[in-house]
C-alpha cells in the first residue's frame, strides 16, 4: 500500500508539472505567433490584402473543407497541396520570371546560369526580408513582389471559383469547381493562403535564415532548409529513446515479476446475470460495429479520389459526396466508433465490478445512446449539407463542417457531445461508487478507470476553446490537446487499466499486481505523452524551443512500446490458461493484436516521422497515413473490438457465438490493414519523401507526383488490402447479425428478467 501510494503521488507530480509546462507553451506561442497583418501594400501604396482578409480567408477555406482539401503548415489531407508550400513555390517562379522579363527580355529559364544564380540570390533576400511594420501592422512588399502576388491571387481565386481551364487541375486536387461562390470569401482566400506562405519565408525579428515556421516547408529557392536545432534535437532524442529504452529493460530484468495466479476452474463469470442497464448497453455495440461498416465504405471511396478526383469507376459521386465530405466522415467515424465502444464498455463492467445497480441507471444508460445517435446522424447530415450547398462561414463553424481534421463537427454539436461525455461519466461514476469505497486490492485499478474516464470527459472541452477567428497557430495548438492527449494520453490509460481490470476479474493476473503496474505504466505513458504533444508543432508558427521539447518527449512515448512484446506474450499465455478461458480467446487476441500494432504502427512507424528533420520532410505525406492508419485502427480500433466481443460475451446467448466468423474476421482486418499499409502507404510516403528532400515540399505535394505513374499504382495496390480489410468488417456484422436474430434461450431470458438493484458481483 505503501508503494502504490508513492506511485499515484508521482503520478500527480508529473501530471500537474508536465501540464504547468504544456500551459506555458501554450502561452509563448499566443504571443510570439506569427503576426497577422491589418493591410499588405506596394511600396507604392497599392493594398493587396485589406484589414480582416486573412482571417476571412482562414474561414473561407476551412468553410471549403479545410484540413480536407489540402494542408497548411503540413496539417490536413494528401491529395490537394499544402497551400502554403503550393503559394510559396508559385510567388518565387513568379517573381523570377517578372525579373528576367522586365530586365532581360527573357523567360527565366533562358536566362544564363550566372544570371539564374544573381536572381535567386535576389529572391532569397526579397522573400525572406521582413518588412512587417509591428506599429501599423502592415507587410510592405516591392512592386515586383506585389505584381507577383497578384499573379497567385489570380490562379486561386480561377481555381476555387469556377473558371474551366482549372478543371483538370480541380480533378487531380479531388476539389469541385465553385468551391468558394461568395465573392468576399473568395477575394479573401488568397491574403490566408499569401500570409500562412509570408510567415514560412520571412525571418523573425531579429533572427537571420529562421521563419515564423522555423524554415517549414522545404523550398530550395529561397533556401528554406532546416534548422541546426532540428538536426541536433533530432540526434539528441534517439540518444535519449535508446538510453530509456536500456533503462526500461534493466528495471525490468533486475525487478521479480510476480507469476501469474493459478486460473479458477470454471469462468467466474459464467453465472454473472446482467443488471437492466449492462442489457441496455448492448444496442451501443451494435451502433459501433454500423459505424464501422460506413467508415470503412468511406475510407474506400476516399482513397479512390485520389485516382479519380471527381468519380467512383466513371460515377459522378463528387457531384453529391465531393472528397471533403467522404474523408471528413472517414476521420470522423473512426474516433466516433472507437470512442462509443469504449462508453458502452465503461457502462457495462460499472455494475459488474461494484455489485450494485443504481437508480434510474438503465434510464441515463438509455438517454445516452439516443443522444450519442443524435449528435452522430446530426453532425454528419449538417456537416454533408453545408458542404453541399457552401452554407457559408458561419454555417460551417457552429453547425456544419469546421473543416479541422478529427474534429470537423460544428460547435453546437461539440458542445452536445461534450455535456454527453460528462453524463457518461456521472453514469460510470454512480455504477462505480461503491467498489471505490470499500476497501479493496483492487480499488486503485477501479480508481485509475474513473480517472481516466473523467479525463476522456473533461478533456473534450478544448474543442471549444478556439472561435472562427482565432489564430491559425492557436487552433493547432488547442487542437491536438484533443486529438493527442485524447489518443495517445488518456485513451491509452484508460484501455489499460479496463484490460487489466477484466483480467483480474476473470482471475488470470493478481489485483495487487496489476494496481502496481498500472500506475506505474500510467506514469511512464504521461510522462512522455503530455509533453510529447508539441511533436505536432513543431512548423505551426511555434517558438524554436517547441522542438526541443517535442522531439525528447515524443522520444519517451515509444519507450513503453518497446516492452509491449513481453506483455502481448503474456496474455497469449493467459489465453491458454484453463479449458474455459477459449470463451474469451477472441477479446483476448484483439488484446494480443492491440501489442503488435502499438510497436509498429504506434513505435516503428510513429517515430519514423516524429524526429523534427524526418517530420521537416515527410509532415502531411502519405508516411503519415500510415502511422495513421496503423496506430488508430490497429491499436485503438482492434481494442474497441475486444472489448466490443468481451461485453457481448456476457450479453448474448452462447449458443449464438460464432468463432468461426470472429475468426475470420480477426485475421482479414489485421492482414487487410498489413498490406494497406506496408503494400501502398509506406512505398507511397517513402516515394514522396523522396521528392520532398530532393526538390521541395511543393514537389512531393505536386500532380506531378501525387498522379505519376507509380503514385497512383500505389494506390491501386491498396485494393488488395482493402478488400481483405472489408471482408474482416463483413465478418463482424454478420457476427453481429447472427446474435442479433438468434432465438433467446433460457439462459438469456432469464438474464433479461432481472430487475433486482443487485447484481452478483463478478
Amino acid at each position: 500500500m505503501h508503494s502504490t501510494r508513492k506511485l499515484w503521488t508521482w503520478l500527480a507530480v508529473i501530471c500537474v508539472l508536465s501540464f504547468t509546462v504544456l500551459g506555458w507553451v501554450g502561452t509563448e506561442i499566443y504571443l510570439t505567433a506569427p503576426p497577422i497583418p491589418n493591410q499588405v501594400v506596394s511600396t507604392q501604396g497599392k493594398v493587396l490584402f485589406s484589414e480582416g482578409q486573412v482571417q476571412r480567408g482562414q474561414e473561407a477555406w476551412l468553410a471549403a473543407g479545410g484540413q480536407q482539401l489540402g494542408t497548411v503548415w503540413g496539417h490536413g489531407s494528401y491529395v490537394a497541396p499544402d497551400w502554403s508550400a503550393d503559394w510559396l513555390h508559385r510567388e518565387s517562379l513568379a517573381l523570377l520570371e517578372i525579373w528576367a522579363q522586365k530586365e532581360n527580355k527573357l523567360s527565366f529559364e533562358q536566362l544564363s546560369t550566372p544570371r539564374q544564380g544573381e536572381l535567386k540570390a535576389r529572391l532569397k533576400e526579397e522573400m525572406r526580408g521582413n518588412t512587417y511594420d509591428q506599429k501599423n501592422g502592415v507587410i510592405t512588399l516591392s512592386p515586383e513582389r506585389a505584381a507577383a502576388v497578384q499573379l497567385v491571387t489570380q490562379h486561386y481565386v480561377a481555381l476555387f471559383g469556377n473558371d474551366p481551364s482549372l478543371e483538370k487541375l480541380r480533378e487531380q486536387y479531388a476539389m469541385n469547381k465553385g468551391s468558394l461562390p461568395d465573392q468576399a470569401d473568395l477575394q479573401a482566400l488568397p491574403a490566408f493562403f499569401f500570409w500562412s506562405s509570408w510567415a514560412a519565408a520571412a525571418d523573425r525579428p531579429g533572427e537571420e535564415g529562421l521563419s515564423y515556421t522555423s524554415n517549414w516547408p522545404h523550398e530550395p529557392l529561397v533556401e528554406n532548409t532546416p534548422t541546426a536545432g532540428a538536426g541536433i534535437w533530432s540526434i539528441a532524442s534517439v540518444i535519449l529513446m535508446i538510453a530509456a529504452i536500456a533503462g526500461m529493460i534493466f528495471y525490468h530484468s533486475a525487478s521479480k515479476e510476480e507469476s501469474d495466479p493459478v486460473p479458477p476452474k470454471t469462468d467466474p463469470l459464467f453465472d454473472m446475470k446482467p443488471t437492466p442497464s449492462m442489457l441496455a448497453t448492448k444496442k451501443y455495440f451494435f451502433v459501433v460495429i454500423g459505424l464501422i461498416l460506413a467508415q470503412v465504405g468511406m475510407g474506400v471511396i476516399t482513397a479512390h479520389y485520389a485516382v479519380e478526383g471527381h468519380s467512383f469507376f466513371g460515377f459522378p459521386l463528387a457531384e453529391i459526396l465531393p472528397f471533403t465530405v467522404s474523408r471528413t466522415i472517414h476521420t470522423q467515424f473512426a474516433v466516433l466508433w472507437i470512442a462509443t465502444a469504449w462508453l458502452a464498455t465503461g457502462l457495462y463492467i460499472a455494475p459488474a465490478i461494484s455489485g450494485y445497480e443504481p437508480k434510474f441507471q438503465k434510464l441515463g444508460v438509455n438517454v445516452l445512446f439516443y443522444a450519442l445517435l443524435f449528435i452522430v446522424v446530426g453532425s454528419t447530415a449538417m456537416g454533408w449539407l453545408g458542404s453541399l450547398q457552401h452554407k457559408g462561414n458561419e454555417f460551417a463553424f457552429w453547425i456544419g463542417n469546421q473543416g479541422l481534421e478529427f474534429t470537423s463537427m460544428g460547435r453546437v454539436w461539440q458542445i452536445l457531445l461534450f455535456i454527453g461525455l460528462l453524463f457518461w461519466v456521472t453514469l460510470l461514476g454512480r455504477g462505480l461508487l461503491p467498489a471505490l469505497k470499500k476497501p479493496s486490492e483492487s480499488r486503485g485499478l477501479i480508481a485509475m478507470v474513473f480517472l481516466a474516464a473523467m479525463c476522456i470527459g473533461g478533456f473534450y472541452a478544448t474543442s471549444l476553446t478556439w472561435g472562427p477567428h482565432t489564430h491559425y497557430s492557436m487552433i493547432e495548438y488547442w487542437r491536438w490537446w484533443l486529438v493527442h492527449l485524447w489518443v495517445e494520453g488518456f485513451f491509452e490509460v484508460f484501455a489499460t487499466a479496463v484490460i487489466a481490470l477484466l483480467f483480474t476479474r476473470l482471475g488470470l493476473i493478481h489485483a495487487a499486481t496489476a494496481n502496481s503496474a498500472i500506475i506505474l505504466e500510467t506514469i511512464v505513458f504521461l510522462f512522455g505523452g503530455i509533453l510529447g504533444t508539441l511533436h505536432h508543432l513543431y512548423f505551426t508558427g511555434t517558438p524554436t524551443f517547441v522542438i526541443a521539447i517535442g522531439a525528447m518527449f515524443s522520444a519517451l512515448e515509444v519507450v513503453p512500446l518497446a516492452m509491449i512484446g513481453v506483455e502481448a506474450y503474456r496474455n497469449y499465455q493467459r489465453s491458454k490458461a484453463a479449458a474455459w478461458v477459449q470463451s474469451y480467446k477472441w477479446s483476448i487476441l484483439c488484446f494480443i493484436a492491440v501489442g503488435f500494432w502499438n510497436t509498429v504502427g504506434a513505435g516503428l512507424l510513429g517515430f519514423s516521422i516524429n524526429t523534427p528533420i524526418a517530420l521537416y520532410y515527410m509532415q502531411g505525406l502519405n508516411m503519415t497515413a500510415a502511422h495513421g492508419h496503423a496506430a488508430l485502427f490497429g491499436v485503438y480500433g482492434m481494442l474497441g473490438i475486444g472489448l466490443l466481443l468481451f461485453c457481448l460475451r456476457g450479453l448474448s446467448a452462447r449458443a449464438a457465438w460464432s468463432d468461426k466468423l470472429l475468426q475470420a474476421m480477426f485475421w482479414m482486418l489485421n492482414i487487410g490493414l498489413a498490406m494497406m499499409v506496408f503494400i501502398s502507404l509506406v512505398p507511397a510516403g517513402i516515394y514522396q519523401a523522396i521528392a520532398s528532400i530532393t526538390k521541395g515540399m511543393w514537389f512531393a505535394r505536386s500532380p506531378e507526383v501525387i498522379h505519376s505513374h507509380l503514385m497512383e499504382t500505389l494506390v491501386w495496390l491498396r485494393v488488395p488490402g482493402d478488400v481483405v480489410f472489408a471482408i474482416g468488417t463483413v465478418c463482424l456484422a454478420l457476427f453481429a447479425f447472427r446474435l442479433l436474430t438468434a432465438k433467446k434461450t433460457a439462459d438469456v431470458s432469464l438474464n433479461s428478467a432481472i430487475p433486482a438493484k443487485k447484481t452478483k458481483q463478478a
